[in-house]
């Protein structure tokens, strides 16, 4: 019997068993949109922080940046520096504003309904807009898990034609997403997030405890040979090119912008529950970083030769699993990269759908529809966005150059369209619709331009100039606009009182 499939199998019965209870849980018990998108304002501290960070760090954790350090050093790791600088600054300046901000704006469910009511927007132009940002870029990204985990599922099952294997792990995740809504998908994260947790702590541990390591590994040179590049690895997080380590902390700035993380903190039940969520989810980010990257600096001296020679070098993590892991344990660590694809494709699949449902067609399709019409459109939007990222993915490759690319496009897009509005609304009085829409207009094309037609003459990411360029934006527009109403400054007073904890 291959114990390592039935570990696996194991694995996806759980999540799609967590869809189906919340499916048959809310049919029973009656549902809402606030309760299939937002949880209800029920979700606890833990389950907070561990579906923020399991939804954040998607499959990029687990190949894209081990696969990255084991083939050039340690100058990759300011990606990291500059993730867990972002995460940090994300839950101590964001969340619990943006928990009571959105509960005093008219207790918004979505990122693009929080603009609106938060600005007392008398037309839809700003949540529009949000939500087609929203739409498009969360396509790409779910585009992204489905290339990973077609990975993980063809190197499992040899001979597994790709296609199928991408239908396969798109249609588990379309499942429990579909029926569940938000519940499922924390609770499905908090499982998925602990998973990864156990495997990133334990390949290293097990593989300094059994192998006699030989640091002088760390010097040969590698060519792959099928297309010549020559793998140096750099052992100096310090010896890198200035673009790339600025490049890597530019990362932490979208933190501020991602729809899928921000829904989690306007979901806690409490904002008095933020600081030990934020705690959690820290802890867990600092772990899980340095646990990959230890696991690349490991595979370096134990499996160099054989991965970076063959360019399988985003396969590290996988390929130490199986040296020293029996198969059934093997297939339950090997879960773990499945769950980094499916933790943040389902976050990303029901924001988008909430986003549509409750910003596009609810004000201006219909009107009047009922909630079970809009809970089903949601469920209907989720297929939709699923089908389109299938063939992204499709189009794009498998290999971890093409999750790493999907994932910088779509990182770059939120980070510079919605994180300076995000916190300008957060942080000053003053700031109004206009600034809001030039911030995001202003943002998302400088990101567009630049990603096209600067970042390989600079060298530098995208998402820092246009993060800055967005900021820019929004000041100008609001100082050029009049100045909100009664309504928008006594949002920004209620949210902002000391005594409110609701």
């Amino acid at each position: 019997m291959n114990w390592e499939l039935a570990a696996f199998i194991l694995y996806f019965i759980v999540v799609l068993g967590i869809g189906l209870y919340y499916f048959f849980k809310t049919r029973s018990s009656g549902n809402s949109e606030s309760e299939y998108f937002l949880g209800g304002r029920q979700m606890g501290p833990w389950v907070t922080a561990m579906s923020a960070q399991a939804s954040d760090m998607s499959a990029w954790l687990l190949m894209g940046l081990p696969g990255s350090v084991l083939a050039l050093g340690l100058g990759q790791i300011w990606l990291g520096i500059g993730l867990l600088l972002g995460t940090s600054a994300n839950w101590i300046f964001v969340a619990k504003r943006l928990r009571k901000f959105s509960k005093a704006a008219d207790d918004s469910i979505t990122l693009p309904q929080y603009l609106q009511n938060r600005f007392h927007a008398k037309n839809h132009v700003l949540s529009v807009l949000c939500a087609a940002v929203i739409l498009v870029a969360f396509t790409l990204y779910v585009a992204s898990g489905f290339v990973a985990g077609t990975k993980v599922f063809t190197t499992l099952i040899p001979g597994m034609n790709p296609h199928v294997a991408m239908i396969i792990f798109a249609a588990i995740i379309l499942l429990y997403t579909f029926l569940g809504g938000y519940k499922a998908v924390c609770l499905t994260d908090f499982f998925q997030g602990m998973l990864m947790l156990i495997a990133v702590i334990a390949v290293p541990i097990i593989t300094v405890a059994t192998t006699k390591l030989d640091p002088t590994a760390l010097n040969a040179v590698y060519t792959n040979a099928a297309d010549n590049t020559v793998y140096a690895f750099t052992s100096n997080p310090f010896k890198t090119t200035w673009q790339e380590a600025v490049s890597g902390l530019a990362w932490g700035l979208g933190y501020c912008g991602m729809p899928h993380i921000l829904v989690r903190f306007m979901s806690i039940e409490k904002p008095s529950m933020i600081k030990k969520s934020a705690t959690v989810a820290i802890v867990w980010c600092t772990i899980a970083l340095t646990g990959v990257i230890l696991i690349a600096y490991l595979g370096r001296m134990v499996m160099g030769e054989q991965l970076l020679t063959n360019g399988k070098q985003e396969l590290v993590f996988i390929y130490m699993i199986r040296r020293y892991f029996p198969a059934f344990v093997s297939g339950l660590l090997l879960s773990a990269i499945i769950a980094a694809s499916m933790s943040t494709a389902d976050s990303q699949l029901l924001v988008a759908s909430s986003s549509f449902t409750e910003d596009i067609y609810k004000p201006l399709i219909h009107k009047n529809a009922s909630e079970k019409e809009l809970l089903w459109m949601g469920r209907l939007t989720v297929l939709v966005v699923s089908v389109i990222a299938y063939f992204i993915a499709s189009a794009r490759g498998s290999g971890a150059a093409a999750v790493m690319d999907i994932v910088e496009n779509a990182w770059g897009l939120f980070g510079a369209a919605f994180g300076p509005v995000i916190l300008l609304s957060l942080y000053w009085k003053r700031f109004n619709e206009v600034g809001a829409i030039s911030g995001i207009l202003g943002g998302a094309l400088c990101d567009v331009i630049w990603y096209n037609f600067l970042t390989k003459p600079t060298g530098v990411y995208e998402l820092l100039p246009a993060f800055f360029f967005g900021m820019l934006c929004a000041v100008i527009g609001t100082l050029l606009s009049k100045e909100p109403d009664e309504h928008v400054v006594e949002i920004f007073e209620k949210a902002t009182a000391k005594d409110n904890d609701d």
